[in-house]
């Protein structure tokens, strides 16, 4: 009885491992299709604004709060770790690196995630489920050049440009809690965030946006596609759509932290 069980155990693994490969293969064919529907987007420029606006401006309310409050716990945290071994000069330091570089291009990614990616998916996969895709594809329209492509730009465009303006928030949000909260003077926070503060930590965290750009628009694009069963199934598009997204964000963040800083920008 308990071979039996083992063995259907062990062949529900096989069989979920073999459906992760084959569904991994399917979303880069999918990434795949979208690069080479890009040239010749600008022609459809107004669809990508369109996403633009929906992607950037709409998500600002919530990257917002969730900037100012992740610089105002930063700032805590931080403090209480100094406490009686480093001198408060170095709080601006830590806050700076901390946000440009990790905080601010993760966490704006996540909250993205959840927000554009769900949306994304739930929009596509209505339109996949009510046939609206396949009477584009008989009319002669490319879904993927109509629908995808300009998620996916705008995806790569404002993610970056969202994560400049939280990095900002928390870094504000970083500096109020430690004037009015933790007695550090607006001169030695500014020191301090001026002290190690380095270009390329900018510039890695906004490479790393990029990409976690590109796969919040490719997730939510991929399973909208994807999507069958009528509501349902699209209520399961969109919890796979984020679940994906905040998956592939953390496992790309930690590459993308290994090839930037270790490699690129050693030394």
């Amino acid at each position: 009885m308990n071979a039996n069980h083992t063995l259907v155990g062990a062949e529900d693994l096989g069989r979920r491992i073999v459906g992760g490969i084959e569904e991994t293969g399917k979303v880069f064919l999918f990434f795949l299709s979208i690069l080479r529907a890009i040239p010749g987007f600008w022609k459809k420029g107004h669809l990508v604004v369109e996403q633009m606006m929906a992607m950037g401006i709409e998500s600002l309310p919530l990257v917002v709060v969730t900037s100012l409050f992740t610089g105002g716990v930063a700032a805590v945290q931080a403090a209480y770790q100094f406490q009686d071994y480093v001198p408060m000069r170095y709080l601006g330091s830590v806050i700076g690196k901390s946000v440009v570089i990790e905080l601010g291009p993760v966490l704006t990614a996540l909250v993205v995630a959840g927000r554009v990616g769900a949306s994304i998916a739930a929009e596509l996969g209505t339109m996949k489920v009510t046939e609206q895709i396949d009477a584009l594809e008989t009319i002669g329209i490319s879904p993927i050049r109509y629908l995808a492509v300009p998620r996916f730009m705008a995806g790569m465009i404002m993610l970056p440009v969202v994560t400049i303006f939280s990095d900002f928030l928390a870094i504000a949000g970083a500096y109020t809690v430690a004037y009015f909260s933790l007695d550090v003077s607006a001169n030695v926070f500014m020191e301090g965030l001026r002290l190690f503060f380095h270009l390329r930590d900018v510039f890695g965290g906004l490479v790393k946006s990029l990409f976690f750009g590109v796969v919040i628009a490719t997730m939510g694009c991929y399973f909208g596609f994807s999507a069958q069963g009528g509501a349902e199934g699209v209520g399961r598009a969109t919890t796979k759509a984020v679940v994906g997204s905040c998956l592939l964000i953390l496992v790309l963040d930690y590459l993308l932290a290994s090839l930037l800083f270790r490699v690129i920008f050693a030394g």
